[in-house]
This record gives structure tokens, sequence and C-alpha cells, in this order.
């Protein structure tokens, strides 16, 4: 994948699937940060040179760059940044903490998707105020529209992205050459802007404004929300496509917020800086830039939706996750998934979200914190891989990166109670389920005393000789042969049912992103066979297509289903979330008249 040509068709497609977050920030960004700000043209230049340098240090040089340099099978994130590093540690206790440090970098990633299209999707609707006969809308009317516009959005991604994907990068294109244009034509109006390319003006503000100038960095970061879109799409369009895409995107951004810093220094008291710049410009124009504000604001939402379900599907691929409903919306691309129970569970969040805040600014006081923390992990997975591999500039200039990284996120705890507790709650939920789940499936596993391969096979032999075996094949899921799970003990022994056939099928996840292979083993035993799967991690598998290519015709497929009895709190929870998630039989959609699930008590 990293291999892929540049493309003006790729390049396009990358500015709709992967640039909506970021490339939505200009409609908040100023308006947030001079609620908090003397609004002084000194600080006006400052700010903006801290705007520009963020862009170029944390998103050019920490995504771009660094992180983009580190990948498997051309895929990006945290999951992949885990992957890579694993095999570099010797230590058990090492690999354990920087397992805990992914879990909470996805966490955080999910935290951070509630707060998205509950930001963007608000701070559009609120420039409704500025169309002429609509200024004095309620704010209840303002949140109305903007629940409807929340609603179509969840409700339409069962149908898939890939529908309507084909427009996304045309619309996102035509968003980006306004943001340019418009900031073009400010610039020429107050030029001194441009002074803010030199950093010294971002130093000067910090150093003349103490320790307000550090708070006021917890709204800068507002510019880069999305950055780790760059690292984390790569695998959906390439590592090429999406450095070119950056190179247009950074120079539109650029263009904008110094367009909007020249209109402020012409019009200091601006609320709702980019619609308030564009009305003096345009006004008539300024309907349909409002429309295409809507759309490109929806367009970023979705990215941020669909990035979330092939989240979710890697932790459901790699075990740190029980597994939830899966249904694939396209016949050409298995990454384009949709998962019905996190859509509206994300849905009812991004709901309470809007309606309990009210207004985009109090949203963006909330907003920060979870990407802060994102980014700061990143940062610490980077420096320490390539310290491992003896890339030694690349590990200084990444180390650099991640001390700005944490800046910004002490910066952002200034938010914490002014809502950004909010964005810490959420991600505490998917934190603590794969905190229960992980810890209680080695728990439950290490109890269910599985029967050892020798002794497994000696049994076989015996009751196969002892009684006459059932025509046909049967399928038994297990992780190893070396450890017989007790439900085929019980199967086969307790209730003698042994098949002619029976398929030991061990499914395994490589530390690859992609890719699928599949053999037949060594047979153990006369009547045993042992096939293995071996997936990439974000992998979609069709094991029902596999068994049919192998030639495997199953009459039965048997698999585990644990009962579980436990007094302590936590097991409990655990034993619920075992309950409501589908097995894994579900999960790979085997056919339901075969399938037969076998329970065993677990006392935990």
């Amino acid at each position: 994948m990293d291999s892929q040509q540049i493309t003006f068709s790729s390049t396009v497609k990358s500015l709709g699937l992967v640039f909506g977050d970021i490339g939505t920030s200009p409609i908040y960004t100023l308006a947030v940060i001079f609620m908090l700000t003397e609004r002084t043209e000194d600080h006006f230049i400052g700010i903006l040179s801290l705007i520009i340098w963020t862009l170029l240090l944390l998103v050019t040089v920490g995504y771009a760059w660094l992180a983009m340099s580190l990948s498997k099978g051309g895929e990006g994130g945290t999951i992949v940044l885990l992957s890579i590093l694993r095999p570099l540690l010797r230590s058990g206790r090492k690999i354990g903490f920087a397992s805990v440090m992914a879990f909470v970098g996805v966490s955080l990633l999910i935290g951070d998707g509630v707060i998205t299209p509950a930001i963007s999707i608000l701070s559009a609707v609120e420039g409704l105020t500025l169309v002429p006969g609509l200024e004095k809308t309620p704010k209840v009317a303002i949140i109305g529209v903007a629940l409807v516009f929340t609603t179509l959005l969840f409700a339409v991604q069962k149908k898939g992205s890939g529908t309507v994907s084909g427009v996304f990068g045309p619309i996102m294109a035509l968003w980006f050459g306004v943001l340019a244009v418009s900031g073009i034509a400010s610039i020429t109006q107050a030029p001194q802007v441009v002074k803010a390319l030199n950093p010294m003006y971002a130093i000067d503000f910090m150093v003349h404004n103490g320790i307000a100038s550090f708070f006021v960095l917890s709204e800068v970061i507002l510019c880069a929300t999305g950055g780790e879109a760059l690292y984390a799409d790569m695998g959906h369009m390439g590592r090429k496509p999406i450095i070119a895409a950056w190179g247009i995107v950074f120079v539109a951004l650029v263009a904008s917020y110094m367009g909007q810093t020249s209109f402020l220094i012409r019009n200091p008291d601006a609320e709702n800086v980019l619609f308030e710049l564009i009305n003096s410009q345009a006004r008539h124009l300024y309907v349909p830039f409002l429309v295409l504000s809507l759309m490109a604001t929806v367009i970023a939402s979705q990215a941020l939706i669909s990035g979330l379900f092939s989240i979710m599907y890697q932790c459901m691929a790699t075990h740190i996750m029980p597994l939830f409903k899966v249904d694939f919306t396209s016949k050409e691309l298995h990454s384009q998934i949709y998962i019905n129970s996190v859509n509206w569970a994300l849905y009812v969040a991004v709901v309470l979200a809007i309606c309990g805040f009210g207004e985009s600014h109090k949203l963006a006081a909330a907003y920060g914190l979870a990407v802060t923390g994102t980014m700061s992990i990143t940062g610490v997975f980077m420096v320490w891989i390539f310290h491992l591999q003896g890339r030694h500039f690349n590990s200084v200039i990444a180390a650099i990166v991640c001390a700005l990284d944490f800046i910004y996120l002490f910066a952002n705890f200034y938010k914490f109670p002014h809502g950004g507790y909010w964005s810490i709650l959420i991600s505490l939920i998917p934190l603590t389920v794969i905190l229960i789940y992980t810890r209680g499936q080695r728990a439950a596993y290490q109890r269910m005393r599985p029967m050892g391969k020798e002794q497994f096979l000696e049994r076989f032999a015996e009751e196969r000789a002892r009684g006459s075996a059932i025509r046909g094949t049967a399928i038994f899921f297990l992780r190893s042969l070396d450890k017989v799970s007790p439900y085929i003990v019980k199967t086969m022994f307790s209730n003698g049912i042994i098949y002619e056939q029976n398929i030991m099928l061990c499914i395994g996840r490589t530390n690859e992103p992609i890719g699928v292979t599949w053999h037949f083993d060594e047979d153990p035993a006369e009547g045993i066979r042992v096939f293995e799967v071996a997936a990439g991690y974000m992998e979609v598998v069709d094991i029902y297509h596999i068994l049919s290519e192998a030639g495997i015709k199953p009459r039965v497929i048997f698999y585990g289903v644990e009962d579980i009895l436990t007094s302590s709190p936590v097991w409990r929870i655990y034993a619920i979330i075992k309950k409501l998630a589908p097995s894994f039989v579900q999960f790979y959609k085997m056919p339901v008249h075969a399938v037969h699930g076998v329970i065993s008590r677990i006392d935990m």
C-alpha cells in the first residue's frame, strides 16, 4: 500500500476520507480562542503563529513524517504501533505496560469520537444566525436542527459509506478551495499577518503572557484535532496520496487562519469569525457556503464514525474487546463495516453532548483532552520504537514532538472542570470493558482445565475403537491441540459424540494487519484433522467461505459456551459482557442449522 502512486483521484479521495475533521476546525478554532484572550493585534499575530507551528510540528512532523514511517502492510494506528513495539520488547512487564497504554489510546479515540460530530455539526448550524431574518433564532431551535442532522447521519450508517464516499472527496476539495480563496482575499487587506510564519511571534506571545498563554494552548490544539487520522487512515488510501493531500490541506488551512486573523485585526469584535468573514466578502453566497460547511461537518463526522468501526473491529480481532455483531456494507471492500450496537451507543452519547452543552464554544471547552492524550501516547510509542530500532535521529525529533504533545496535554487539564471530564468519562467506558474482558478471558481460560494433547489423543483412539463413528464431518473450534477445551472433551467422551472426520479449527491472528492463509497440519490421529487459519488483525474473515475453498463440508459445528458462576462484582460484569456478546460462531457468520453450543460451567 505504501507504494501506491499519487494520482489526482487518490488525492481527492483522501481529502474526503482523511481530512474532514482537521479541515472543519477553522469553523470554530479562532472563535473559541478569543473568548479567552484579549483582542489586540499582537495577540492575533502571536496566536496565529502558534496555530501555524502547531500544524507544522504536531501534524506535519509528528504524523505525516514520523508516524507514517512506521507501518505494517501499509496500515497505521495505535494497534499497529503496539504490534511493531511488542517484538522489540523482551520484558513481559514492558509488554504489559505498552498494551495498557495502547488500550488507553484506543479508549481516548472513542471518547474523541463523541465530541467531534457534536462540535462540528453544532458549530456549522450556529452559522444560521447570520442569515437575514434568522438572527434571533432561539438556542432550542439551533439544537433541534443539529439533532436532526445527527439523527440522519447515524441512521444512514447501515447503508455503508461506500455508496456516498465518491462525492466526499470533491465536496471537501471545494471546501478547501473556498477556505483558501477566502483566506487569501482577506490577507490582502491586512498583509501583516504573514509575519506569523516566523515562530518568534509564537514564542513572544508565550513569554509575555505567562500562565494565561499556557491555558490558551488548550484551545490552540483545536486546529490540529483530526491530525491523527493521517496515520490511522493510512491503510485505506496509502501513505503517498495522504501526504500529497496534506500538502494541499495545510496550505488551505494556513490561508484560512491568516485570512480570519486579518479579518479580526479589522473587526476585533467578530465572534463567529469564519462565517462573519464569508458574509462580509460575499453576502449573496453566504447561504451556499453555510450548506457547504454543513456538508463538510457531516463528512468529517462520517469519516470519524467509519474509523471507530474499524478500531472496534481491530479490538475484537486482537481479543481485547468482546465480539459485536458486524455487518459488511460493501461486497468489494471488506474494510467497510457497520456495527449496530456501537453506532447507536455513539448516537446516544453525541445527542447527550449536544443537548448537555448546547453551544459549540462550550463543547470546545470539553474538547482536547482526549485528542492530546492520544497524541501523547502515539509520541511515546514513536520514541520507544525509533530508539529500539536504532534510528536515533528520528528518535530525537520524535522526543521533541512528544514533549510538545505533553505540554498541550497538561494545558488541556485546565479544561477538566469545564467539561473536559466528559470525554474522559466516555473513554473510561471502553477502557473498563477492555480491562475487565482481557483479564476475565485470562482468568476463565486458566480455570477451564483443558486436557493435554497426549491424553486426549489416547482417549479419542479408545472411544473411536469402542463405538461406531457418526457419518460426516464435525468441526470443533479451539486455540491449539496442545490444550483441548473442556467442551470438546465433554462432547466426545461424556456424550459419546464422535464423527468419522473431526476437524479442529484453529483461528489465529498474525501481527500483520492484512492477509489470510489457511492449511491442514499433519493429522495427529486417524479421524482427527487440524485446520489452521491465520488472518491479519484488520482482516474481516469469512470462515464459511474458507471452509468451502478447502473442500470442507461440515455436518455439524460445535463451539464452547462458558457459563460463569461468581460472587465477585468484577467477574459478574465479565459474565454479563460474555452473555451480551455474540459467540464467535455468530461473529464469523457460520450456518445456523449446523451450529451447536456446548455449555461449560466455570467457577470464578
